[in-house]
């Protein structure tokens, strides 16, 4: 793979909901001039998502598609189930306990996950040692005091 391996980032939400950090998370993606795919096994969480996007904010959206639809090679964020990676993106957002698959092409793998919930904490568990184990640069990030992230590991 060009460009050096893939980084798995882990965010540990503790006060925030996906839905608070996802869109935020998403800015800075782009503000980077990388593509994004959000990764889900749950269609209503695409459905949801599909929506959220276009409303979390009254002035901005984020511009994004569906994996069905006839442009989503074209999309800067594109929400799927599936494990390939149809936009070319260089950010993987993993949620919901998603397959990370191959990480092949991918600058950064961002895993997030509900603290609040044993078995997703487990799995994330699971998910950093096998990372870890095979040679990927791993780091943990938690919410701060403020609204912002602190690097733990």
């Amino acid at each position: 793979m060009s460009g050096g391996a893939c980084e798995v980032w882990f965010y540990h939400l503790e006060r925030s909901t996906l839905d608070q950090v996802l869109p935020e998370l998403l800015e800075k993606t782009l503000a980077r001039g990388w593509r994004a795919i959000v990764r889900t096994p749950e269609p209503e969480r695409i459905e949801h998502l599909d929506g959220w996007l276009w409303s979390y904010r009254d002035n901005s959206f984020l511009p994004h598609g569906l994996d069905d639809e006839p442009l989503a090679p074209r999309q800067p964020i594109l929400l799927t189930s599936g494990l390939d990676n149809p936009n070319a993106a260089q950010a993987l957002f993993l949620i919901d306990g998603a397959e990370p698959g191959a990480l092949d092409g991918y600058a950064r793998c961002i895993l997030l996950f509900d603290g609040r919930d044993e078995a997703a904490t487990a799995l994330a568990r699971r998910r950093w040692k096998t990372f870890k184990d095979s040679g990927l640069a791993v780091s943990y990030w938690r919410q701060g005091a403020e609204r912002g992230w602190e690097k733990q590991a």
